[in-house]
């Protein structure tokens, strides 16, 4: 299933369609440096996360006006001028809209009436103001450790910190959705929450429930509630899917053949570093606790044109467990099946193949596997 885009949308062709005008909303801005008579397109996102063409006005004099369409419910809307890269993001909600407009970096667009546009801007902020927290905590540390990529212990206490962030982060996210549920902006940011694999599956489910029926039933939201259905499937708690596919030999292995008393269901490939730096850890980890009972079953999603990359990442990396991969990439029927979207990802399983914990790394993956064989 396809990703919903949120920040970067692909550029479009627009051409013009009659709507119905709403005398009362229209979006009015200013941007320096255009030239009179630049072309400005708004288009609405409609199905597939695609933008849907719906008018056309010119720059003069360093503005332009916009009537926007009358709606019955919130719509996320896309402004963009002819020959200037990226776009501006806002929601229709009926009213009027003034903004200001920076030539260099439409996304800096500030934007003011309407109280979902002010959720939707503190939202943006959130987002860049963690992000940016995030690298300045990375970055000081490379300039501190040269070496950093060799201290094993270093990094799990990186990954801590990040970890820590991203709860605070993730926090904030769920109220947002928990004291907006009227809000258009709540599925958005639900979405994200999704994507970014920062929320689990029932909370998830709690979040999306307690939203109004305009909102999930939005095309964003029936988006999400299709997700949150595939995702039930993984859930903790629930049998792990079946499957069987190639060893690097060529024959086939089942997921029910390759249990142990706890099981890692490990998604990685060649191609990713995160899944490499990972590797020496989940070596060890294996080391230490396969003869209490811990098998790991590696699944690649690496290409059908990498297979001797594949067996030389298990080689390299001192991968002694079982693996098997489709050569098929993110299109590869296991990840699909397990609806992974990112890599590395995890699934621990219990003897009966029932999953107890999900994308774990590092210390915590260490540790859930310390809890489970004494």
């Amino acid at each position: 299933m396809k990703k919903i885009i949120l920040i970067a949308l692909a550029a479009f062709a627009v051409s013009c369609q009659n709507v119905e005008e709403n005398k009362d909303a229209t979006f009015k801005a200013s941007i320096a440096n255009v030239e009179d008579g630049t072309e400005v397109y708004l288009a609405k996102l409609g199905e597939q996360g695609r933008p849907e063409p719906m008018d056309t006005v010119v720059v003069k004099d360093g503005s332009f006006e916009m009537k926007l369409p009358k709606v019955d419910f919130q719509t996320l809307n896309i402004i963009s001028l002819k020959n200037v890269g990226g776009n501006v993001i806002f929601i229709n909600e009926n009213e009027a809209l003034s903004a200001t407009l920076y030539k260099d970096s439409l996304r800096s667009a500030k934007i003011e009436g309407g109280k979902e546009n002010q959720l939707f801007q503190d939202y943006i902020s959130q987002i860049q103001s963690s992000s940016k927290k995030m690298n300045e905590m990375v970055q000081t540390y490379q300039k501190e450790n040269p070496d950093l990529m060799q201290n094993p212990d270093l990094i799990a206490k990186i990954r801590a910190e990040q970890q820590k962030m991203q709860d605070a982060d993730a926090k904030k996210r769920e109220e947002l959705v928990e004291n907006n549920p009227n809000s258009l902006v709540s599925i958005l940011v639900l979405s994200d929450m999704i994507n970014s694999k920062s929320i689990s599956t029932s909370k998830a489910n709690t979040l999306f429930n307690g939203l109004t029926k305009e909102v999930q039933e939005t095309h964003i939201g029936s988006t999400i509630s299709k997700i949150l259905k595939s995702a039930s499937a993984t859930a903790i708690g629930s049998k792990a899917p079946e499957f069987s596919a190639p060893t690097p030999s060529g024959e086939q292995l089942a997921l029910k053949d390759a249990l142990g008393k706890v099981t890692i269901l490990d998604f990685w490939a060649s191609w990713c570093k995160p899944c490499r730096i990972e590797n020496p850890n989940v070596v060890k980890l294996y080391a230490k606790y396969h003869d209490k009972g811990l098998n790991i079953l590696g699944v690649s999603l690496d290409k059908n044109t990498q297979k001797d990359k594949w067996l030389k990442a298990i080689e390299d990396d001192g991968l002694t467990w079982q693996h098997v991969s489709n050569l098929q990439y993110w299109q590869g029927p296991i990840a699909k099946l397990y609806n992974v979207k990112s890599i590395p990802a995890t699934f621990i399983l219990d003897e009966n193949g029932v999953i107890i914990a999900k994308d774990l790394r590092g210390a915590a993956l260490e540790a859930k596997i310390a809890e489970l064989l004494p």
